[in-house]
C-alpha cells in the first residue's frame, strides 16, 4: 500500500494535478476528507504558455510550480508523486507505480496526451508540445539545427535544418507559428550571420479549410494575416501522410524537406487501465452532469477527460483550462453537497471566450456576445488574461518582466541548448 495516514474521514484519490485537479484539491481544504493527489510529476504546468519555453521566450520554471508548495496550505492533505497504472472500481482500489492504495471517492484529472491517429512515422519522428520536457527538447533541437547548418557545406542541408514545419492550425499550432516566424525575423539573423535566413521557411499545415476552427471567422481570418506578415507560409486542406525526420510527405503529392516537425495536430484522452470500454467515447471519458462517470457514481472525472455534453455542446465541452477550472470548483461544491446528503447540481459551463496570440502586437479575442477583437488591443487582452492565470505570484513577475524585456529589446535571452537532444533512433 501506498504509505497514507489512515483517517476516519473519507479519502478522495485525485490523479493528477492539472488545472482540474489543484483548483479542485483547494476548494475542498474546508471540507472533512482525506485528499490523496497523484502526479508522475511534482509540479504543475501552465501548459498555455509551453510554446514559449520551446521558442526561447521563456524558462520551465516560470511556468511551473511545486504542487506541494501550491497546496500546501490545504489541511487533511497528501501529495503523492508516481503514474497511476490501473483502476479497480469493483476493489475500490488504484494501482500504482508505488503500490496500490484504495477509496472512496475517486476523481480523474488526468488531462489529455498528444493523437499522432495512429500514424507511426509521426509519432517517431515529429515533436509533441504536451510537457516541459519536450518543450525543452524541441527548443534544444532547433538551436542544435542552426549550429549545425553553420558548419555544413551541403545547400541542401543547411536549408532542411532551417526550415521548420508545423502540423495544426489550432491555437497551439498558431501560436507556434508566429512565435518562430518572430525569432526568424528579429533574433537569429543577429545570432547567425552567417546563414541566409530567406532560404529559412516556416510552414504551418492545416487539414482543414480555415485556422482556429474553434473560433470566429473573424479570428481564422486576422490569424492568417498575421502569419503571412511573420512570413509563415499557410497551407489548408493539407495533411501530412509520413514523416522520416527530414521529409514530410504531404496528401497532395508535395514534400517538405526539414529536420523538424512539430505536431499540434490533435489531443486525445490520457487516463489509467481498468474502467470499462462503454464509458470511453473518442477517447475520453463519458460523464453525466454532475462529473460521475455512467455507471460508477464513486468516481468522477474533470477537465480535459471528462466527456459531457450539453446544449450547444453535443460533442462535448472544449478541452480547455477554463472548463477544468470551473469543473474543479463545481466538483467540490457537489463534494460538500455529497457528504451532506444533499442533492447533487448539475454543472453549467460559463463560456468566457477563445484567444490566440500570433506575436507582438498581435492577436485574436472572441469573447461572448459576439464581440471581436485582432491586433494591439486583443495582444493586451491576451497578455493580461494569461499574467492573472499563472500560479504564483514569482512567476508572474518573471513571465511579466521576461515579456517586457523582450518587447523593448527583441531579444529572447533563453536560448540556451542546456541538454543535448538526441533523436530516439540515435540513442543507445
Amino acid at each position: 500500500m501506498v504509505p497514507v495516514p489512515k483517517s476516519s474521514n473519507p479519502r478522495i484519490i485525485i490523479i493528477g494535478g492539472g488545472f482540474a485537479g489543484v483548483k479542485l484539491v483547494k476548494k475542498l481544504k474546508s471540507l472533512p476528507v482525506q485528499i490523496v493527489l497523484f502526479d508522475r510529476n511534482n509540479y504543475h504546468t501552465f501548459q498555455p504558455l509551453l510554446y514559449q519555453v520551446a521558442t526561447a521566450g521563456l524558462e520551465p520554471d516560470s511556468i511551473a510550480d511545486p504542487l506541494r508548495k501550491q497546496l500546501e496550505p490545504v489541511k487533511n492533505f497528501f501529495f503523492r508523486m508516481g503514474e497511476v497504472y490501473k483502476i479497480n472500481p469493483e476493489e475500490k482500489i488504484i494501482e500504482t507505480e508505488i503500490g496500490p492504495l484504495d477509496y472512496d471517492y475517486l476523481v480523474i484529472a488526468t488531462g489529455s496526451k498528444t493523437s499522432y491517429y495512429g500514424n507511426q512515422s509521426i509519432m517517431q519522428n515529429a515533436f509533441p508540445l504536451k510537457q516541459i520536457p519536450q518543450a525543452l527538447d524541441l527548443r534544444s533541437h532547433i538551436l542544435q539545427n542552426f549550429e549545425a547548418a553553420t558548419i555544413s557545406n551541403d545547400k541542401e542541408e543547411i536549408n532542411s535544418r532551417m526550415n521548420i514545419a508545423v502540423v495544426g492550425g489550432g491555437p497551439t499550432g498558431v501560436e507556434v507559428s508566429g512565435a518562430l516566424g518572430e525569432l526568424k525575423k528579429n533574433i537569429l539573423p543577429k545570432d547567425y550571420p552567417e546563414l541566409d535566413f530567406d532560404q529559412m521557411h516556416i510552414t504551418l499545415l492545416e487539414g482543414s479549410s480555415r485556422l482556429l476552427g474553434g473560433m470566429s471567422e473573424f479570428a481564422s481570418n486576422k490569424a492568417l494575416k498575421y502569419l503571412k506578415k511573420f512570413d509563415v507560409n499557410v497551407q489548408l486542406n493539407t495533411l501530412v501522410e509520413s514523416y522520416d525526420g527530414t521529409v514530410a510527405k504531404l496528401n497532395n503529392g508535395k514534400e517538405i524537406k526539414t529536420h523538424t516537425l512539430i505536431w499540434a495536430a490533435g489531443v486525445e484522452g490520457n487516463f489509467p487501465e481498468g474502467l470499462p470500454s462503454t464509458v470511453v467515447e473518442r477517447g475520453r471519458l463519458l460523464v453525466d452532469h454532475f462529473n460521475q462517470l455512467e455507471g460508477a457514481k464513486d468516481i468522477f472525472a474533470i477537465g480535459d477527460i471528462a466527456l459531457m455534453k450539453g446544449e450547444g455542446y453535443e460533442k462535448g465541452f472544449p478541452m480547455l483550462a477554463p472548463v477544468a477550472i470551473q469543473q474543479g470548483d463545481h466538483l467540490a461544491k457537489n463534494f460538500k453537497k455529497l457528504l451532506a446528503g444533499k442533492e447533487l447540481q448539475p454543472f453549467k459551463y460559463m463560456d468566457k471566450g477563445s484567444m490566440a496570440t500570433v506575436g507582438r502586437n498581435k492577436a485574436v479575442v472572441d469573447l461572448p456576445g459576439n464581440l471581436r477583437f485582432g491586433g494591439f488591443f486583443a495582444w493586451l487582452i491576451w497578455m493580461f488574461i494569461h499574467l492573472i492565470s499563472i500560479i504564483g505570484f514569482r512567476n508572474r513577475l518573471i513571465v511579466f518582466s521576461n515579456w517586457v524585456w523582450n518587447y523593448f529589446t527583441y531579444d529572447k535571452g533563453t536560448r540556451l541548448i542546456i541538454r543535448k537532444f538526441v533523436p530516439k533512433n540515435k540513442k543507445e
